[in-house]
Protein backbone atom coordinates (compact mmCIF):
# COMPACT_ATOMS: atom_id res chain seq x y z
CA UNK A 1 0.00 0.00 0.00
CA UNK A 2 1.09 3.36 -1.09
CA UNK A 3 0.80 6.79 0.70
CA UNK A 4 1.91 10.15 -0.20
CA UNK A 5 2.34 13.00 2.65
CA UNK A 6 3.27 16.84 2.62
CA UNK A 7 4.72 19.33 4.42
CA UNK A 8 5.88 22.87 5.02
CA UNK A 9 4.29 25.93 3.46
CA UNK A 10 1.89 28.43 4.37
CA UNK A 11 -2.24 28.97 4.18
CA UNK A 12 -4.86 30.60 6.03
CA UNK A 13 -5.61 27.57 7.60
CA UNK A 14 -8.25 24.49 7.62
CA UNK A 15 -10.36 23.62 10.62
CA UNK A 16 -9.45 20.60 12.12
CA UNK A 17 -11.52 18.26 10.90
CA UNK A 18 -9.89 18.23 7.46
CA UNK A 19 -8.01 15.90 6.89
CA UNK A 20 -6.71 15.64 3.42
CA UNK A 21 -2.96 14.34 2.31
CA UNK A 22 -0.47 16.30 1.16
CA UNK A 23 -1.48 20.13 2.93
CA UNK A 24 0.22 23.08 3.04
CA UNK A 25 1.37 23.55 6.82
CA UNK A 26 1.10 26.60 9.26
CA UNK A 27 2.96 27.83 11.60
CA UNK A 28 1.42 27.00 15.18
CA UNK A 29 -1.19 28.96 16.35
CA UNK A 30 -4.45 28.60 18.81
CA UNK A 31 -6.73 26.45 16.68
CA UNK A 32 -10.15 27.29 16.15
CA UNK A 33 -11.48 24.26 15.28
CA UNK A 34 -10.60 22.07 18.48
CA UNK A 35 -13.45 23.65 20.08
CA UNK A 36 -13.67 26.66 23.01
CA UNK A 37 -11.15 26.25 25.77
CA UNK A 38 -12.05 24.60 28.88
CA UNK A 39 -13.99 27.03 31.05
CA UNK A 40 -12.79 24.91 34.31
CA UNK A 41 -8.78 23.87 33.88
CA UNK A 42 -8.04 21.36 36.37
CA UNK A 43 -6.41 21.97 39.53
CA UNK A 44 -2.06 22.17 38.87
CA UNK A 45 0.24 18.77 39.77
CA UNK A 46 1.41 18.81 43.20
CA UNK A 47 4.97 20.39 42.78
CA UNK A 48 7.31 18.23 41.61
CA UNK A 49 10.98 17.36 39.01
CA UNK A 50 11.36 20.04 36.34
CA UNK A 51 9.01 18.67 33.52
CA UNK A 52 10.14 17.01 29.81
CA UNK A 53 10.53 19.58 27.04
CA UNK A 54 9.08 18.62 23.74
CA UNK A 55 10.06 19.39 20.73
CA UNK A 56 8.26 21.87 18.50
CA UNK A 57 6.14 21.35 15.73
CA UNK A 58 4.62 23.28 12.91
CA UNK A 59 1.07 22.16 12.56
CA UNK A 60 -0.72 20.90 9.12
CA UNK A 61 -4.08 22.85 8.96
CA UNK A 62 -5.50 19.94 6.89
CA UNK A 63 -4.43 16.96 9.18
CA UNK A 64 -6.12 16.43 12.89
CA UNK A 65 -4.50 18.51 15.50
CA UNK A 66 -4.44 16.09 18.21
CA UNK A 67 -2.56 13.55 15.52
CA UNK A 68 -0.04 15.85 14.91
CA UNK A 69 0.43 16.94 18.42
CA UNK A 70 0.60 13.33 19.68
CA UNK A 71 3.45 12.36 17.01
CA UNK A 72 5.67 15.12 17.88
CA UNK A 73 5.07 14.20 21.53
CA UNK A 74 6.15 10.57 21.01
CA UNK A 75 8.69 11.58 19.34
CA UNK A 76 10.17 13.73 21.71
CA UNK A 77 9.46 10.93 24.10
CA UNK A 78 11.23 7.90 22.40
CA UNK A 79 14.16 9.85 20.86
CA UNK A 80 14.62 12.23 24.64
CA UNK A 81 18.55 11.78 26.19
CA UNK A 82 19.10 9.01 28.85
CA UNK A 83 18.63 11.22 32.39
CA UNK A 84 15.60 13.63 30.62
CA UNK A 85 12.69 14.68 33.28
CA UNK A 86 9.82 11.79 32.90
CA UNK A 87 7.27 14.26 34.15
CA UNK A 88 5.54 16.11 31.64
CA UNK A 89 4.18 19.96 31.61
CA UNK A 90 0.71 20.28 32.51
CA UNK A 91 -2.20 20.25 29.63
CA UNK A 92 -2.39 24.12 29.80
CA UNK A 93 1.39 24.44 29.29
CA UNK A 94 1.62 21.32 26.74
CA UNK A 95 -1.25 23.28 24.57
CA UNK A 96 0.56 26.54 24.69
CA UNK A 97 3.52 24.84 23.45
CA UNK A 98 2.08 23.46 20.61
CA UNK A 99 -0.39 26.59 19.80
CA UNK A 100 -3.94 24.27 20.81
CA UNK A 101 -6.36 24.16 23.19
CA UNK A 102 -6.83 22.01 26.19
CA UNK A 103 -9.21 19.77 24.22
CA UNK A 104 -6.47 19.18 21.67
CA UNK A 105 -4.29 18.53 24.10
CA UNK A 106 -5.88 15.83 26.13
CA UNK A 107 -6.90 14.02 23.15
CA UNK A 108 -3.39 13.80 22.27
CA UNK A 109 -1.83 12.90 25.09
CA UNK A 110 -5.31 10.27 25.65
CA UNK A 111 -3.49 8.66 22.02
CA UNK A 112 0.05 7.95 24.00
CA UNK A 113 -1.54 6.62 27.25
CA UNK A 114 -3.45 4.30 25.25
CA UNK A 115 -0.37 3.34 23.58
CA UNK A 116 1.20 2.78 26.74
CA UNK A 117 3.83 5.48 26.88
CA UNK A 118 2.86 7.79 29.49
CA UNK A 119 0.78 7.40 32.76
CA UNK A 120 -1.66 10.12 33.85
CA UNK A 121 -2.13 10.72 37.47
CA UNK A 122 -4.94 13.31 39.39
CA UNK A 123 -2.96 16.32 41.28
CA UNK A 124 0.17 14.48 40.93
CA UNK A 125 0.28 15.19 36.78
CA UNK A 126 1.55 13.11 33.82
CA UNK A 127 4.21 10.88 33.12
CA UNK A 128 6.07 8.71 30.88
CA UNK A 129 6.46 5.43 31.00
CA UNK A 130 9.51 3.81 31.42
CA UNK A 131 8.98 1.25 28.33
CA UNK A 132 6.80 1.44 26.18
CA UNK A 133 4.25 -1.01 24.88
CA UNK A 134 6.39 -3.83 23.12
CA UNK A 135 4.25 -4.20 19.90
CA UNK A 136 4.23 -0.83 17.94
CA UNK A 137 2.08 0.41 15.26
CA UNK A 138 3.40 1.48 11.54
CA UNK A 139 0.78 4.28 11.14
CA UNK A 140 0.54 6.50 8.44
CA UNK A 141 -1.16 9.68 8.03
CA UNK A 142 0.01 12.58 5.88
CA UNK A 143 2.77 13.74 8.72
CA UNK A 144 6.36 14.20 8.60
CA UNK A 145 6.42 13.61 12.11
CA UNK A 146 4.58 10.87 12.31
CA UNK A 147 7.57 9.05 9.95
CA UNK A 148 9.76 10.59 12.80
CA UNK A 149 7.87 9.49 15.64
CA UNK A 150 7.54 5.62 14.03
CA UNK A 151 11.19 5.46 13.78
CA UNK A 152 12.11 7.13 16.95
CA UNK A 153 13.02 5.78 20.74
CA UNK A 154 15.26 2.60 20.16
CA UNK A 155 18.82 1.84 20.00
CA UNK A 156 20.84 2.64 17.15
CA UNK A 157 24.10 1.65 15.75
CA UNK A 158 25.47 3.13 12.60
CA UNK A 159 27.08 -0.88 10.98
CA UNK A 160 28.28 1.35 8.06
CA UNK A 161 27.99 4.33 5.49
CA UNK A 162 30.04 5.24 1.88
CA UNK A 163 29.60 5.65 -1.47
CA UNK A 164 28.42 2.75 -3.85
CA UNK A 165 26.92 2.55 -6.94
CA UNK A 166 23.11 3.12 -7.31
CA UNK A 167 21.46 -0.02 -6.77
CA UNK A 168 19.77 -1.65 -9.93
CA UNK A 169 16.30 -1.63 -8.21
CA UNK A 170 16.80 2.17 -7.44
CA UNK A 171 17.86 3.88 -10.68
CA UNK A 172 14.57 5.09 -11.07
CA UNK A 173 14.52 7.67 -8.47
CA UNK A 174 18.45 8.68 -9.05
CA UNK A 175 18.07 8.99 -13.03
CA UNK A 176 21.22 10.39 -14.07
CA UNK A 177 23.43 9.32 -10.76
CA UNK A 178 25.97 6.86 -10.89
CA UNK A 179 26.66 6.73 -7.06
CA UNK A 180 24.63 7.33 -3.60
CA UNK A 181 25.82 7.05 -0.01
CA UNK A 182 24.58 4.41 1.77
CA UNK A 183 24.11 4.60 5.38
CA UNK A 184 23.19 1.21 7.14
CA UNK A 185 21.32 0.92 10.68
CA UNK A 186 20.58 -1.29 13.42
CA UNK A 187 17.82 -0.80 15.91
CA UNK A 188 17.56 -2.40 19.26
CA UNK A 189 14.86 -2.07 21.79
CA UNK A 190 16.47 0.13 24.31
CA UNK A 191 15.14 -2.25 27.56
CA UNK A 192 15.68 -5.45 25.89
CA UNK A 193 18.78 -4.84 23.54
CA UNK A 194 16.36 -6.94 21.60
CA UNK A 195 16.93 -6.26 17.20
CA UNK A 196 13.93 -4.46 15.96
CA UNK A 197 14.47 -3.44 12.26
CA UNK A 198 17.76 -2.57 10.24
CA UNK A 199 17.64 0.15 7.74
CA UNK A 200 19.56 1.29 4.54
CA UNK A 201 19.31 4.75 3.92
CA UNK A 202 20.42 5.90 -0.29
CA UNK A 203 21.25 9.53 0.00
CA UNK A 204 22.50 11.93 -2.83
CA UNK A 205 25.93 12.27 -1.86
CA UNK A 206 26.20 16.06 -2.01
CA UNK A 207 23.84 15.96 1.04
CA UNK A 208 24.82 13.03 2.87
CA UNK A 209 28.41 15.29 3.21
CA UNK A 210 26.54 17.50 5.15
CA UNK A 211 25.68 14.50 7.79
CA UNK A 212 27.05 13.78 10.88
CA UNK A 213 27.00 9.93 11.25
CA UNK A 214 26.86 10.58 15.20
CA UNK A 215 23.86 12.00 14.33
CA UNK A 216 21.60 9.29 12.92
CA UNK A 217 22.53 7.48 16.16
CA UNK A 218 20.27 10.13 17.59
CA UNK A 219 17.54 10.58 15.48
CA UNK A 220 15.76 9.42 12.38
CA UNK A 221 17.36 10.01 8.61
CA UNK A 222 14.54 11.99 8.43
CA UNK A 223 14.58 14.41 11.08
CA UNK A 224 18.61 14.59 10.47
CA UNK A 225 17.74 15.90 6.79
CA UNK A 226 15.12 18.15 8.20
CA UNK A 227 16.18 19.27 11.43
CA UNK A 228 19.89 18.91 10.94
CA UNK A 229 21.22 19.44 7.20
CA UNK A 230 17.80 21.78 6.24
CA UNK A 231 16.09 19.74 3.72
CA UNK A 232 13.18 21.37 2.64
CA UNK A 233 10.89 18.12 2.56
CA UNK A 234 7.65 18.44 0.17
CA UNK A 235 6.45 15.09 0.58
CA UNK A 236 7.33 11.41 1.43
CA UNK A 237 6.05 8.27 -0.21
CA UNK A 238 5.77 5.24 1.60
CA UNK A 239 4.93 1.61 0.87
CA UNK A 240 4.70 -1.06 2.90
CA UNK A 241 4.75 -4.57 2.65
CA UNK A 242 4.93 -8.10 3.64
CA UNK A 243 7.78 -9.91 2.61
CA UNK A 244 9.87 -12.87 3.79
CA UNK A 245 13.36 -12.42 5.98
CA UNK A 246 16.21 -12.85 3.79
CA UNK A 247 19.84 -14.13 5.21
CA UNK A 248 20.82 -10.58 5.98
CA UNK A 249 17.71 -9.84 7.59
CA UNK A 250 17.44 -13.03 9.42
CA UNK A 251 21.10 -12.75 10.89
CA UNK A 252 20.39 -9.21 12.16
CA UNK A 253 16.87 -9.51 13.27
CA UNK A 254 17.67 -12.45 15.07
CA UNK A 255 14.49 -14.29 13.20
CA UNK A 256 14.68 -17.79 11.18
CA UNK A 257 15.74 -17.45 7.52
CA UNK A 258 11.78 -16.87 5.56
CA UNK A 259 9.97 -15.99 8.56
CA UNK A 260 7.84 -12.94 7.93
CA UNK A 261 8.60 -9.53 8.18
CA UNK A 262 7.50 -5.65 7.40
CA UNK A 263 9.35 -4.41 4.29
CA UNK A 264 8.65 -0.61 4.38
CA UNK A 265 10.14 2.36 1.62
CA UNK A 266 10.13 5.78 2.20
CA UNK A 267 11.28 8.13 -1.07
CA UNK A 268 11.92 11.67 0.01
CA UNK A 269 11.34 14.16 -2.09
CA UNK A 270 12.72 18.01 -1.49
CA UNK A 271 10.85 20.93 -2.55
CA UNK A 272 12.23 20.87 -5.96
CA UNK A 273 10.55 17.14 -6.63
CA UNK A 274 13.92 15.78 -6.29
CA UNK A 275 14.73 12.88 -4.39
CA UNK A 276 17.04 13.02 -1.84
CA UNK A 277 16.77 9.87 0.30
CA UNK A 278 15.42 6.26 -0.16
CA UNK A 279 15.07 4.68 3.13
CA UNK A 280 14.42 0.49 3.28
CA UNK A 281 13.44 -0.43 6.30
CA UNK A 282 13.08 -4.21 7.68
CA UNK A 283 10.50 -4.58 10.76
CA UNK A 284 10.08 -7.87 12.81
CA UNK A 285 7.28 -9.09 12.04
CA UNK A 286 6.70 -9.97 15.68
CA UNK A 287 7.22 -6.39 16.92
CA UNK A 288 5.19 -4.33 14.76
CA UNK A 289 2.10 -3.92 13.65
CA UNK A 290 0.76 -2.44 10.21
CA UNK A 291 -1.82 0.61 10.60
CA UNK A 292 -3.32 3.25 8.59
CA UNK A 293 -5.90 5.90 9.49
CA UNK A 294 -8.71 7.08 7.22
CA UNK A 295 -10.30 10.32 8.24
CA UNK A 296 -13.90 10.20 7.25
CA UNK A 297 -14.27 13.63 6.81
Amino acid sequence: MTMSRGQAGADGGEPEENAGAGAEAVTAAPDAGAGAADTAAPADPVPGPPAFAPDSLVLNRKLPLWYQVSQSLRASILGRPQGSPARLPTEEQLAAHYGVSVLTMRQALKELETEGLISRHRRRGTFIEPRARRVSPVRLLGSVDAIVAQQSGEATTVLDHGTVPVPGDLAEFFPRRAEVACFRRLRRDGGSDEPTNWAENAVLPEIAARIDVADLERWPMTKVLRDVVGVRISRITDTVEARLADPVTAELLQVPLLSPILHYTGVTYDEDGQVVDVARIRYRGDRFAFSVTVEAH
